[in-house]
């Protein structure tokens, strides 16, 4: 009976939410969110309205599924592409182009970032929890640094991390309202006032 259960219709739960999310991305990136619908995401995802709405109460709740998932995604590829400083401006530049390739998905992220600024948004704990992780991992990553002296003086890696935060999703915005503007060049510039005493990452 036990063995029966596994097979049935919730057995997949996991890999089908995933396939809701992916079609979600989709949908979000070639549509934008608010002319996105969840019949068509559900189309995507090869359910039906009913059985996309067993995973998700609303596309509120999906949206934030997908920004949470591109987010471990990504922090997933900087632990494995970066081993040394000399690699962090050149895999922030690729983000950064990955990202202007989807430049809706990149819209919905700052809009929603900025909404669940409200403690009473839905959203809210996970953007409160999302930069506190990330800060807290930034700055852990760079203790070895500073104390070999390649951070600039004068900057701890508490206060590096929370500037890292601060001009990458600024850039970031910067480019959504003018997509003609350079940010890659930024980036760079930034990563090598971080580190070194001459303003170049060691």
């Amino acid at each position: 009976m036990g063995q029966a259960k596994a097979r049935g219709p919730y057995a997949k739960t996991p890999a089908r939410r995933t396939e809701i999310v992916r079609a979600a991305r989709d949908s979000f990136a070639e549509n934008g969110y608010a002319k996105a619908s969840l019949r068509d995401i559900a189309e995507r995802a090869g359910i039906t309205h009913a059985g996309l709405l067993h995973h998700f109460r609303n596309k509120d709740e999906l949206l934030a599924e997908v920004l949470a998932q591109r987010d471990a995604e990504e922090w997933q590829q900087g632990l494995e592409a970066v081993d040394s400083l000399d690699q962090l401006a050149p895999y922030l530049g690729e983000l950064i182009r990955h990202h202007q390739k989807a430049p809706e998905l990149m819209r919905l992220w700052i809009e929603l970032a900025a909404a669940a600024s409200r403690p009473d948004h839905p959203a809210h704990a996970y953007f409160v929890e999302r930069y506190e992780r990330g800060r807290a991992q930034f700055a852990e990553g760079l203790d070895n640094e500073a104390a070999r002296g390649g951070l600039r003086e004068g900057v701890s890696p508490e206060s590096a991390a929370i500037l890292f935060h601060a001009v990458l999703n600024g850039l970031q915005l910067q480019w959504v309202l003018d997509q003609d503007l350079d940010i890659t060049g930024p980036v760079t510039d930034f990563v090598h006032l971080l580190f070194g005493h001459d303003g170049a990452a060691e």
